[in-house]
């Protein structure tokens, strides 16, 4: 149990706060800190609604969207119709290595080069920025999750 319940309530909901500032959907951005903060292993749709004071409904359409992003997965309980959900310890990387995101955008910035097709346009450097930085990014995912899994390990007890 937390010494401060109330302190850590207020870090959750604030936390989720700046993940839908950032663009994040809101429910999911609060599901996803109410498991960061649970003293459990995971919780259940039934205590994540209980929790955030939300409807069934709203927590069905976050966690399927969380583990869509591969940010959280969904466990049986043994002996209950309820599952858990939970964040796995290699979230990050789940999340990194199953979204295409930056190889799309590099691709749609090549494309729109093509439709530019002048040279001199200045829409092309900015594409051409684009395209490289993307793939520029994509080409280091990699070698950052190797990194922090290092810096992680050497962290640990």
């Amino acid at each position: 149990m937390a010494q401060d319940e109330a302190a850590l309530a207020e870090v959750m909901e604030h936390s989720a706060a700046v993940l839908t500032a950032a663009g994040f959907p809101k429910m999911p951005a609060r599901v996803l800190m109410a498991l960061t903060v649970t003293e459990t292993p995971g919780l259940t749709a039934a205590e994540l609604a209980e929790r955030l004071e939300v409807s069934p409904a709203a927590i069905s359409g976050a966690v399927r969207y969380l583990q869509t992003l591969g940010i959280i997965r969904r466990l049986s309980q043994t002996g209950s119709r309820r599952d858990r959900y939970e964040i796995p310890s290699d979230w990050y990387a789940l999340m990194v290595r199953n979204s295409p995101i930056y190889g799309v955008l590099a691709d749609q910035a090549e494309a729109g080069l093509a439709a530019v097709g002048d040279p001199d346009s200045p829409a092309t450097e900015r594409l051409r920025d684009m395209a490289g930085f993307y793939r520029f990014v994509q080409g280091r995912l990699p070698g950052l999750i190797a990194e922090w899994e290092q810096v992680r390990s050497a962290r640990e007890p």
